[in-house]
């Protein structure tokens, strides 16, 4: 299980909705590891609406998400739709280097697609130092949810060798890719984040080594 170091200067940040005097609510406020609600496979909107929809939203609500939006949102990314495991996501030689993290009110999640459950890495707000290391973008702070994308070269490498860091970064992007237009799907904004500093991340959320963060996804309901 990681350890999470959080930096001195960011550790003293004050979550979004406790300054605005918003009580923060927590969807999975128990101990341990979470079972999620099975996925829906069949919507109401289609690709060809969702593709056109989609946009970037850094502007949210406090309002925070249901544990079945964030069941589906995980599902989008990386969730299996094969028994043998295969993923949502194509994967280079289905070798499947990324991990799948979730920032919430209560705490940080790493997301088992296998099993479809998230394990609780740590509790607390990181919302705010995780902002901070994302240079103060205050979508970051404000979204009820925010989706981190981080690889695993190795994983790849040893099939791949030199082309494995290129593999595992276009993945990312599929994965990242499938999250927005579910969230274009389930009514709620999201963005793509890439301006981070990678050693903050990874402090702040106390990643393995060898885990390389590539993408911050925030996730909210529209203002």
């Amino acid at each position: 299980m990681a350890v999470v170091v959080l930096l001195a200067g960011l550790s003293q940040a004050i979550p979004a909705e406790a300054a605005r005097g918003v009580k923060i609510m927590k969807i999975f406020p128990g101990e341990g590891t979470v079972q999620l609600s099975k996925p829906a496979v069949r919507g109401t909107v289609s690709v060809e609406e969702a593709l056109q929809k989609r946009s970037s939203v850094r502007d949210f609500s406090a309002r925070p998400l249901t544990a079945a939006q964030v069941s589906q949102l995980l599902w989008a990314a990386q969730g299996t739709t094969r028994s043998w495991g295969a993923r949502t996501a194509p994967s280079a030689g289905a070798l499947y280097p990324l991990e799948l993290y979730v920032v919430l009110p209560e705490g940080l999640f790493r997301y088992r697609s296998r099993s479809h459950e998230l394990e609780r890495i740590s509790a607390g707000d990181l919302r705010s130092p995780l902002g901070g290391a994302a240079l103060g973008q205050g979508s970051v702070r404000e979204a009820a949810a925010v989706f981190v994308v981080a690889g695993v070269q190795e994983r790849t490498a040893g099939k791949y060798g030199v082309r494995s860091e290129r593999y595992v970064k276009i993945e990312a992007g599929h994965a990242a890719q499938n999250l927005m237009l579910q969230a274009v799907s389930l009514g709620l904004g999201s963005v793509p984040i890439g301006a981070f500093h990678d050693d903050k991340v990874r402090q702040v959320l106390g990643l393995p080594a060898g885990q390389e963060p590539l993408y911050l996804v925030p996730v909210g309901h529209l203002r």
